[in-house]
């Protein structure tokens, strides 16, 4: 990441950051009191040295493990370059993780310190100690900074004799199945993704991001540093994530990286609005029309008024929503329906979808301006080459790709093969101009008694596109046919119950009519798919899959071992009826 005089290591980052825009505002993030604070680059410098120091004089030596078990917040940043200015490698840990997870990265890694978000993360990982052996200390994130600290002349003498080549962090996949398996990437393939992805969507001083996706997955971390390389301000947000809409409107960001369920609530929000008025839904749609009309440089003279109308009425509140100068979004994990993003662009925000995994640096393709195909995650970014192997999984190449699994050989031959190519596990297609489409999970494909072979991801993703479903989980695997498990959007389902003049009493999932609605939407996505990927039947399950319940990971993919476990009598009874 030497580029434009940039340092070739993530380790000497905010010593450059600082010399170039120090007295420029780097954070912004709630104060104890409720306001917002902010800190420049200058000041951030000195916190990150203050922890880097520390750290050393913890007697962390170059190419040790600390690890990190905190929530997103300022201090975050500071201990993730102070860990690589100190020539460690860093190890982030969800706070979520349950102790065995905990247990496990804490002791594969050997880290030698754990610093934690506050006094109960602190206790959790002092339970853990007998286990760990190389754990030398657990600090509070807060208290790191004031502990006694190293010469300054030996930190930067640490951080400048870093290769590239050297570990920078090591991110354990929270899998969906079995163990997570600790990902090494070095500066230089974290370096790799910027020099590719700094090009595509551009900002600069005068920008602001939003955070609020865990700094323990990497996708934040990656936009943590294209936010702060380039001279932009990163605003936290304030931990409440039932906040987040409430503080966009407040800090008015230009940049947001996100899930896609934010932007699929808003637009739900906007069809509950315009279904509550008579032919609302009709003058909608129209809106959207004129929208995208105009964003393509297409609206005719004729129709001016009306998209003006519609300005005052749809396109500036969908804008206000997110704070009113929103640039663009960005987002990943799973397709968004065109509909959304129709709405989303007619209003004026772009939203960029992408595809990569951990083992590939974060990013393997992505759209951005001037090159956006609905249905697809984008083209491969430069450096990268991308392929289809004859089975259809996605093979990736490049120097962003990992070098391997930490302390696990076998593994990493399974997915990097010896001329380099990333097995990515996922199944995918490539068009004539090179958009790369994500159908499915190779491990996913579900195999009926039939012989029939089905991919569970693309009957789910549709099904979900109702707002009034929350997830769909298809099962069918040695079975005559699928059949399917729903959750329900409780917000929406509720509006929709008052709307309806539907009294659901305690039990939602279980009302003849809510099942009539779900009804519906399966069989709207059974007409458009084959004969044997068709649900023939599904429960509506009482409660959502959950981080806490294990259906879900930390990113929130789902464990289809354990729903297939928890509601093992469910499934039966579907095809006992």
């Amino acid at each position: 990441m030497d580029v434009d005089g940039r340092p070739s290591t993530l380790a000497q980052f905010t010593q450059w950051t600082g010399e170039r825009y120090g007295p420029e505002t780097a954070l912004r993030f709630r104060a104890p009191g409720g306001g917002w604070q902010t800190r420049t680059y200058g000041e951030l410098g000195a916190e990150v040295r203050a922890v880097g120091r520390a750290l050393l004089g913890l007697g962390v030596a170059a190419g040790e493990r600390v690890a990190v078990l905190a929530e997103t917040r300022p201090q975050w940043t500071y201990t993730h370059f102070g860990v690589l200015a100190a020539g460690a490698v860093l190890v982030p840990v969800y706070p979520t993780a349950g102790e065995e997870e905990l247990a496990w990265v804490l002791s594969d890694s050997a880290a030698a310190v754990v610093v934690c978000d506050d006094a109960a993360q602190a206790a959790r990982v002092e339970a853990l100690r007998p286990a760990l052996p190389a754990l030398r200390a657990v600090v509070g994130m807060d208290a790191l900074p004031g502990l006694p600290q190293a010469p300054e002349a030996a930190l930067l003498a640490r951080a400048a004799a870093v290769a590239p080549g050297a570990d920078a962090s090591i991110v354990y996949t929270s899998g969906t199945t079995g163990l997570p398996k600790g990902c090494r990437l070095t500066h230089g393939n974290l370096g790799a993704i910027q020099d590719a992805t700094l090009p595509l969507i551009k900002g600069g001083p005068g920008d602001s991001t939003y955070l609020y996706l865990p700094l323990a997955h990497l996708l934040a971390q990656l936009i943590q540093f294209t936010t702060l390389l380039e001279g932009g301000e990163l605003c936290y947000f304030g931990g409440r994530i039932e906040d987040v809409l409430a503080e966009l409107a407040e800090v008015r960001p230009t940049h947001l990286p996100s899930v896609p369920r934010l932007f699929e609530k808003l637009h739900s929000v906007v069809l509950s609005l315009a279904e509550g008025r008579e032919g609302g839904r009709e003058r909608l749609e129209e809106a959207v029309r004129l929208g995208l009309l105009a964003a393509e440089g297409r609206l005719p003279d004729e129709l001016r008024d009306a998209y003006e109308a519609a300005e005052k009425t749809l396109y500036s509140l969908v804008r206000g929503a997110f704070g009113g100068r929103l640039k663009w979004a960005l987002t990943g994990g799973a397709p968004i329906a065109p509909a959304t993003l129709d709405l989303l662009r007619a209003c004026g925000i772009a939203v960029y979808e992408g595809y990569g995994m951990t083992e590939s640096g974060g990013v393997i393709s992505l759209n951005h301006p001037g090159a956006v195909r609905y249905g697809t995650v984008g083209r491969p970014i430069a450096g990268c080459e991308v392929r289809i192997a004859r089975d259809g999984e996605v093979l990736a190449r490049g120097p962003m790709v990992f070098p391997g699994y930490h302390a696990d050989a076998t593994a990493s031959a399974q997915a990097l093969d010896p001329d380099g190519w990333l097995h990515t596990g996922d199944l995918g297609e490539l068009d004539a101009e090179g958009y790369l489409r994500i159908t499915g999970r190779k491990k996913e494909i579900v195999i009926t008694s039939a012989g029939k072979n089905l991919t569970p991801t693309e009957v789910e993703f549709a099904i979900q596109r109702s707002r009034y479903v929350s997830r769909a989980v298809m099962v069918g695997d040695r079975r005559p046919h699928p059949v399917a498990l729903i959750t329900l959007d409780a917000e929406e389902i509720a509006a929709w119950a008052a709307r309806e003049g539907h009294d659901l009493g305690a039990a939602p999932a279980s009302h003849p009519a809510v099942r009539a609605l779900v009804g519906a939407a399966v069989a709207e996505v059974n007409a458009t798919v084959s004969r044997p990927a068709r649900i023939r039947a599904f429960h509506v399950l009482p409660e959502d899959f959950t981080i806490a319940s294990g259906t879900l990971t930390p990113t929130l993919k789902l464990r289809r071992r354990a729903v297939a476990e928890r509601y093992a009598a469910e499934i039966e009874a579907l095809y006992a009826g």
